[in-house]
C-alpha cells in the first residue's frame, strides 16, 4: 500500500535501483506493521531513547508481555538499538525481523520476514505466561 500511495513503479522494486535502496526499509517496516495490526491482541508502540541515539521500530504489548521488535530489510543482523533496549530494561524476549532464517540466540530471536504473521503464536508458545 505504501508503494502504491507513493506511486512507486514496480520496476523500481524488481530492479533494485538507488531509490529503492533508500526506500526498502520503510516498505519493510510498513509491511510488518500491517501484519501486526491484523492481530487485534497487539498494542503497538514505538520507542526512542531520551538522547535520541537509539530507536526501536516496534514494541508489542499483549496483556502483560512487552516484546521489542527491530525490523531489518535485508539479512543485516546488527540490531544495536534492540540490544541497548534489552540491556537497559532487562527484557526477556526480543525479536529481530529480517530476510534471514529463523534462529534463537541468547538474547534475541531472528524471525523471518515471510513468517511475521505467525509471530504472536510463536511468542505464546514460547512463553505461556510471558
Amino acid at each position: 500500500m505504501l508503494g502504491a500511495m507513493c506511486r512507486l513503479n514496480a520496476r523500481t522494486i524488481l530492479e533494485g535501483n538507488r531509490l529503492f535502496e533508500e526506500f526498502k526499509g520503510s516498505l519493510t517496516e510498513q509491511y510488518v506493521l500491517q501484519q501486526l495490526i491484523v492481530n487485534s491482541e497487539n498494542d503497538i508502540f514505538y520507542w526512542s531513547a531520551e538522547n535520541a541515539t537509539s530507536e526501536l521500530d516496534f514494541l508489542i504489548q499483549t496483556d502483560d508481555c512487552i516484546v521489542p521488535l527491530e525490523v531489518k530489510a535485508e539479512e543485516n543482523l546488527q540490531a544495536k538499538s534492540l540490544k541497548i533496549f534489552v540491556q537497559k530494561y532487562g527484557v526477556r524476549d526480543a525479536v529481530r525481523v529480517s530476510m534471514s532464517g529463523f534462529r534463537e540466540q541468547d538474547w534475541v530471536t531472528n524471525f523471518p520476514l515471510y513468517n511475521i504473521g505467525n509471530l504472536n503464536r510463536y511468542l505464546r508458545e514460547k512463553n505461556n505466561n510471558c
